[in-house]
């Protein structure tokens, strides 16, 4: 991988919560305009990269770059506002008594309210059935909307570098899809550079350029989504045992 083409690199990193690490000397890269899938069994540390990376816990050791740029240690904020870093967390993390529009105003709050205003209509060209509920209630909107909703919340920002946690949760088959293919516009139109926790593992390396399979915080696997796809294994690598694949990995 060529060092221009590196979009985010782990070199060494150890972090966690409180006394107990999660992430264990990790070392992990992804590629810049692509489609980067994490996968592991529960407590591999998938979500923890997400939020080591966006500033949310501290690393403990080793360093972050981002385009061969260090960032370690730096904060949510400086990590959007300067380094153009979006991140949208697992559940709903929206404000449900606000309406639609006051949600997206609140989340381009760092851009100011003439820029943020400015976006909003481009952002609801993308999401259809969200722009029909401008002014409902957050709350009112489906788990498919909502999700959409925070989606574009986090586009406001014209993010490079989008952090996605399990996108698909309670969200039906069809709706799952709209947000993979919009991911896929996302990377291949705008070149967003997408780092994503996913537990519909087919289908989501079925959109995926890479995957990176995960295990007690260390990386045990990087691999094509395609060639991985293929592999027999995948299930056994997304519940667990994905050691076995390690003599394989990139």
């Amino acid at each position: 991988m060529a060092d221009d083409d590196i979009a985010i690199e782990f070199d060494d990193v150890v972090a966690g919560y409180g006394d107990f690490m999660i992430l264990n000397n990790l070392s992990l890269q992804a590629r810049r305009g692509r489609i980067t899938l994490l996968l592991g069994p529960n407590g591999a540390g998938k979500s923890t990269v997400l939020k080591t990376l966006f500033g949310l816990l501290k690393v403990r050791q080793g360093r972050i770059r981002l385009a061969g740029q260090d960032i370690t240690g730096a904060s949510p904020k400086d990590l959007l506002v300067q380094h153009g870093v979006a991140f949208v967390p697992q559940g709903r993390n929206l404000f449900g008594q606000l309406s639609v529009i006051e949600n997206l105003e609140l989340g381009g709050i760092t851009l100011g309210m003439k820029t943020t205003r400015e976006r909003i209509p481009e952002v609801l060209e993308l999401f259809p059935r969200v722009k029909e509920r401008l002014h409902s209630a957050a709350s009112s909107l489906s788990g498919g909307e909502q999700k959409q909703l925070e989606v574009g919340r986090a586009l406001l920002l014209r993010p490079k570098v989008l952090l996605i946690d399990e996108p698909s949760i309670g969200l039906s088959p069809l709706v799952v899809q709209d947000v993979f293919r919009l991911l896929r516009r996302l990377a291949d139109q705008q070149g967003v550079t997408v780092l994503m926790v996913e537990q519909n593992v087919k289908s989501a390396l079925k959109m995926a350029d890479e995957a990176i399979a995960l295990e007690s915080g260390r990386r045990v696997l990087h691999k094509g989504a395609d060639e991985l796809l293929a592999d027999p294994d995948i299930e056994r690598l997304f519940l667990g045992g994905a050691h076995a694949a390690a003599p394989k990995a990139a």
